[in-house]
């Protein structure tokens, strides 16, 4: 390892720092006891040498992602002590306009890319980081900060495995402070070493005294200078303590014991560097006494400034939810062009391929994770040929770690790229639900809007080829239900096209589910370029006794149910709703009140689904329009089984849907 050389200026400038920390730290105690923090606070009170000596090397250009325990991360990358005082206290002037607290600091401006009550996402994130700055050509670096509990955590594993396949410029800090909450890591690890971890997944491992701030700089410095120029990542674990509680108003020694508190308290990251700065002649005891009395100050200012500063505007609360829309550079039609009657005709895989590929050619930006997407071209051809074009970081194949490549996602897209995450199937993606629920859906709320999303998850969805229960799952009802996503289900290759470029050109995150069973189906596709926009429903077809709403393969399964009842004059409307978040509404209600009759027709299961929050919200807006109550048909709730008539009997049929038109119309 490195010896740290640094000279006087660079030395008081770290004990400023560490200062700083500290009595940040030590009054926003004094206010959480107060009563001035509403919510949790979880103090650096003894880590301080860790976060300055790690970001001294760092840029504002450089992107660091940290932990819930996180003031010292955020005020060692340039956060103004303002800012913080004023988040903590839930104010207007807070880093996060007082939208995430102790917990959530976000200052995108200086590289603070988010800190996160959630164990392991912010190593996923650096990574991904990394490898936004991979693609981008630069010498920036993505840093993780994390405790020893995230260490025994999946995000561990995918995050650093990930890092070592493809020599990402990351650099993971573990702060082994010797207790995850109040689990002790000997307890917790079958193996106490982490930088021993890293050989494991061909990285650099080191291990440092965290609390000499001297030693973590070198290793630090090594290690971003490693990273900046190629070489790969390092796993730096830096042994310390934190000598408060797990979060203040905590009990502190059901687990540990005052003697060994106190212990550590002589071990002070502080104190060291104070001792070697006057014991070694390089700085008078006056001239660090005055340094602390204008640290004191200026916390006590930041204090000041934060009590002081007015609290949000409760009209603000749901700002930020979603991106501003983007305005798309040509119009948005509702079907296909008349004269792309006489143009080609496209299988449904073969017009996302069109999309894909000609967003790729003008987004040097976009580029696709996922398992067998590179030289194979995807489990169902969804990038066939794109490989040659592009090589593997523009298309790039992934262990079997769907938590990881997503978390990593994230993090490009916070830093950068417009990542396109190819699942495969929709059950695959349940493994990383977590990143995408509790980080990405979040993650432009949260930061106020200043970090865009642009990532889009894209896989299969629905029965069909005896897949059995872990390859037919739809699950769009439920990622509907949450704020900050966009959920697309196409039924054709027209919309499938024109969906998926609005998708690659949107800043919020997309899942763009297409059931299997249509992948095939042609329709016709022009080839000039379009887009549609989300949230605009389709009429499929018109008609005047009853409405109709399907989904993806139901749209044409209905459609051949109403070619059968047709013929025993019967009129129906049947409305593609295209997107499922945002949901188009308003078709649906102006059809409904022409017919006075709805059938919503759906695989998925009926319990909490689509249809539930359609017929909802019809009840509110056409009640008296109604000549009959609303009615589901949807798919049996249950695990999909294999033997093809079990599967066939889970899903409606165009006799099922043709008979419960028929059953409608007759109340």
């Amino acid at each position: 390892m490195t010896t740290s050389s640094l000279d006087k200026p660079e030395l008081l400038a770290l004990y400023r720092e560490m200062l700083t920390i500290r009595l940040c730290e030590e009054r926003l105690a004094k206010s959480h006891q107060r009563g001035l923090i509403p919510g949790a606070c979880h103090t650096y009170v003894g880590q301080e040498a860790i976060a300055v000596g790690v970001c001294a090397h760092l840029t504002y250009r450089d992107a660091i992602f940290s932990t819930h325990r996180g003031h010292g991360h955020a005020l060692a990358k340039g956060l103004d002590p303002r800012q913080l005082f004023a988040e903590l206290y839930g104010r207007e002037t807070g880093c996060s306009h007082g939208r995430g607290g102790s917990m959530h600091l976000f200052a995108p401006e200086i590289g603070l890319m988010g800190t996160s009550g959630i164990v392991g996402p912010c190593i996923l994130q650096a990574a991904g980081a990394g490898y936004s700055f991979k693609l981008l050509r630069s010498e920036h670096v993505g840093v993780a900060f994390f405790g020893d509990g995230a260490v025994n955590n999946g995000a561990f594993h995918e995050g650093l495995n990930m890092a070592g396949i493809w020599k990402l410029p990351v650099l993971f800090v573990c702060e082994n402070n010797q207790y995850a909450t109040e689990i002790a890591f000997g307890y917790s690890a079958g193996n106490p070493s982490v930088q021993s971890r890293a050989a494991i997944y061909g990285l650099a491992g080191v291990e440092v005294d965290g609390n000499d701030v001297k030693a973590v700089h070198a290793a630090a410095g090594e290690a971003i200078r490693r990273a900046r120029s190629g070489g790969g990542a390092t796993l730096l674990e830096c042994k310390t303590y934190r000598t408060r509680p797990h979060a203040e108003g905590m009990g502190d020694f059901t687990y540990r014991t005052r003697e060994e508190v106190e212990l550590w308290k002589t071990r002070c990251p502080i104190l060291r560097l104070k001792q070697t700065l006057t014991e070694g002649n390089i700085a008078e005891a006056a001239e660090l006494e005055s340094i602390a009395d204008e640290v004191a100050a200026a916390v006590e200012a930041a204090h000041g400034f934060g009590e002081s500063s007015p609290l949000p505007a409760a009209s603000t609360a749901t700002t930020h939810v979603f991106s501003s829309p983007r305005a798309l550079s040509t119009p948005q039609p509702s079907g296909p062009p008349q004269s792309s009657l006489r143009n080609r005709e496209l299988t449904f895989m073969k017009a996302t391929l069109e999309a894909l590929t000609e967003e790729m050619a003008k987004n040097p930006a976009i580029f696709v994770f996922g398992e067998g997407i590179g030289k194979r071209g995807g489990n169902f051809g969804t990038t066939t040929g794109l490989f040659e074009l592009y090589g593997a970081e523009r298309l790039c194949d992934t262990p079997i770690c769907e938590r990881g490549f997503v978390g990593l996602a994230g993090g490009a897209a916070m830093t950068g790229t417009r990542p396109v995450v190819d699942f495969m199937f929709s059950d695959f993606l349940l493994d990383g639900v977590g990143e995408i629920i509790n980080q990405i859906a979040k993650m432009q709320y949260m930061s106020s809007g200043r970090l865009r999303m642009p990532v889009l998850l894209r896989g299969c969805i629905g029965m069909g080829h005896s897949s059995a229960t872990h390859h037919s799952g739809n699950y769009y009802a439920m990622y509907a239900h949450f704020p900050g996503l966009r959920v697309v289900v196409p039924s054709n290759a027209y919309d499938a096209k024109g969906l998926l470029k609005t998708a690659l050109n949107c800043d919020d995150p997309v899942l763009f589910l297409e059931h299997k069973e249509v992948l095939g189906f042609k329709s016709s596709v022009p080839e000039e370029e379009y887009f549609i926009e989300f949230g605009q429903a389709k009429i499929v077809r018109e008609g005047g006794d009853i409405t109709v709403v399907a989904l993806a393969l139901m749209v044409h399964k209905t459609l051949a149910a109403c070619a059968v009842l047709a013929k025993e004059g019967i009129s129906v409307e049947l409305i593609d709703p295209r997107t499922v978040a945002p949901l188009d509404i308003n078709t649906i209600v102006e059809s409904v009140r022409k017919t006075g009759r709805l059938l919503i027709v759906d695989e998925d299961f009926a319990p909490c689904g689509v249809g539930a929050e359609i017929a909802a919200q019809l009840g509110d807006f056409v009640f008296d329009d109604l000549d009959a109550p609303i009615r589901r048909l949807n798919g049996a709730h249950s695990p999909t089984p294999y033997s093809p008539p079990l599967e066939a009997a889970m899903a409606p049929n165009s006799e099922t849907i043709a008979q419960a038109i028929r059953d409608l119309l007759e109340e």
